[in-house]
């Protein structure tokens, strides 16, 4: 065997090391991230100590500092992660709509259907984390703002179609619908969580804002 073709298979193995080192390291991370919503939702943010997350995931008290610089950090993670998931679905379904209503429509299911089944994970993003609104404005707030900008988009998209009233401003709309969503998955997951509720209440709510959003 040539000495390029050695070198070429130590590269290819190199690389599938990295790979596969990347792919533990991300799994390790959302294993925390899981626990951490289990463990933040049964003892609340502030009781809750790292040394309980370490345990529900399975990893040493040490590892979460790998890859959260501090309790804070890791439930604004929750967050993110959250926003991140919803704008990468959105990014995904939005252009097989072929109208603004029906996209906005999707925007409202995509929401509620993330957190379907998730009663902790909506307890601590609707209840918990807004116990910190220093926490929201000086880390989350970038993730948020995108996500609204995403939502105004589809209703300035939508005034220029003439599919919706040009009368009202697009971040007001995204911002009613963000309070919307939050109350409905606020009351969900305070009550009794009932499974397939959120899926109902997002075809309410979307019928409710298109109604308002309907040219006059």
């Amino acid at each position: 065997m040539s000495e390029s073709s050695l070198s070429s298979r130590h590269r290819s193995k190199r690389a599938r090391s990295a790979k596969a080192g990347a792919r533990k390291g991300g799994d390790k991370r959302e294993r925390i991230l899981r626990a951490a919503v289990k463990v933040f939702a049964r003892s609340g943010f502030y009781a809750a100590r790292v040394s309980e997350v370490a345990k529900a995931a399975g990893v040493a008290d040490g590892t979460i500092y790998l890859y959260f610089k501090s309790k804070d950090e890791l439930l604004v993670s929750l967050f993110e992660d959250r926003v991140e998931k919803l704008l990468a679905y959105m990014r995904e379904e939005l252009p097989k709509q072929g109208t603004a209503p029906e996209k906005l429509r999707r925007v409202i299911e995509l929401q509620l259907g993330l957190l379907e089944g998730e009663r902790d994970l909506a307890e601590v993003i609707t209840i918990i984390l807004r116990q910190s609104t220093k926490l929201m404005k000086e880390y989350a707030a970038p993730k948020f703002t995108s996500y609204l900008d995403a939502i105004a988009r589809v209703v300035a998209d939508g005034q220029k179609s003439g599919d919706f009233r040009d009368d009202i401003s697009p971040h007001l709309v995204a911002r009613a619908t963000f309070g919307a969503l939050d109350g409905i998955a606020l009351t969900w997951a305070l009550g009794k969580a009932e499974q397939g509720a959120l899926r109902r209440a997002a075809v309410q709510l979307a019928d409710v804002m298109l109604r308002g959003l309907a040219p006059k």
